[in-house]
């Protein structure tokens, strides 16, 4: 167990740590985490489980091997770098370069971030001497966050680009509905799932076909059904767009599923002016959907599902005989926020 730290996207308060934490789970890694603060999660883990973020976060930035925790002012970072043994991380003759980032504007008028590279450079050339300074193309990267007044400092493991998922982004589809999901969320819920490669994930309401898309991509085996002929034809539209072969298309109401069995759920069940809910107010439909799920799920298995925060699913899913593990709230426009809830399938008492 090493200890390491996430950079976290600020495009959700609580939605990244906790996909990080499914991520991880669903890998099958053991962690122990050490403090969430804002837009960084520490945690101690084994360096070979940040080789499954890059693969399938949509929400984290980087990951670190974490040197050293100092409040954010140059008397304390001087005293807690001193005491930092950087030649273990550093081979003689390697190049490395500082970079510090910082979330919002903590420790805006205490410190200056190029100020503290250079400082933190000098200091480890010091410790270092057979090391060189290359800022364009360094062998390796030391990297501190400043924020909550602290700085979390360490070398780079790994940087993950967002770009893919704004390659994807609902417009960029030639299958366009105003209610698509966008790909990051998509993938966020697929992972808060604990989908798992070679297993089949199913989305009832699939749409436009984000959640299948994002879930192909890390190894799953998609499945999708929606009772619109229009959608289905328009999903299979973009799958091929895509190169993407999903285990199966399905026109079908998502109330009567025509399954037996499937290994995680992940679903945004249509709401709203541009969506039709089957003839049913969107409280049944969501009802009549989880009780679905609980037939075709095992016991230990999940389902992610995103509805209107006002429809309070939380009580819908507990009173089928789910487990309710989160809810995170995502901010769509005045008149809709989407609480994004979590669900484990438990046996009945």
């Amino acid at each position: 167990m090493s200890k390491l730290f996430f950079l976290l996207s600020g495009e959700n308060p609580t939605m990244p740590a906790s996909e990080a934490k499914a991520i991880l789970e669903t890998e099958g890694y053991t962690y122990k985490i050490n403090e969430l603060m804002d837009q960084v999660l520490r945690l101690e883990a084994s360096t070979e489980s940040v080789k499954a973020i890059p693969v399938r976060s949509a929400f984290t930035r980087l990951c670190a091997l974490e040197l050293f925790v100092s409040d954010a002012n140059y008397t304390d970072i001087a005293k807690v770098a001193q005491e930092t043994d950087f030649k273990s991380v550093l081979n003689p003759g390697e190049s490395f370069v500082v970079r510090i980032n910082r979330i919002k504007n903590y420790a805006d008028q205490t410190i200056n971030t190029m100020e503290l590279e250079i400082k933190l450079g000098h200091q480890i050339l010091k410790q270092a001497p057979e090391a060189k300074v290359n800022l364009k193309h360094p062998d390796k990267t030391f990297i501190g966050i400043i924020t909550d007044e602290k700085l979390v400092f360490g070398l780079k493991l790994t940087e993950i680009s967002s770009k893919t998922f704004s390659e994807r982004r609902p417009r960029k589809k030639p299958f366009f509905h105003p209610s698509a999901m966008p790909s990051k969320l998509a993938r966020c819920m697929v992972n808060l799932a604990h989908a798992k490669t070679e297993r089949t994930m199913l989305d009832p309401f699939c749409g436009t076909g984000s959640s299948l898309i994002e879930a192909t991509y890390i190894g799953c085996h998609a499945l999708g059904v929606d009772a619109a002929k229009r959608m289905v034809m328009g999903c299979r539209k973009n799958l091929h767009f895509f190169s993407i072969n999903a285990e199966g298309l399905v026109l079908a109401d998502a109330r009567k599923l025509p399954f037996f069995k499937v290994d995680c759920m992940v679903t945004d069940p249509p709401y709203g002016r541009s969506a039709s809910t089957l003839k049913s107010t969107t409280r049944e439909l969501v009802q009549d959907v989880l009780t679905s799920a609980y037939s075709l799920l095992p016991e230990g298995h999940r389902i992610c599902i995103a509805s209107p925060k006002t429809l309070n699913i939380r009580t819908i899913g507990i009173s089928i005989g789910f487990k309710h593990i989160e809810s995170h709230f995502a901010y769509v426009h005045s008149t809709l926020t989407r609480e994004v809830a979590v669900f484990e399938k438990v046996p009945k008492i």
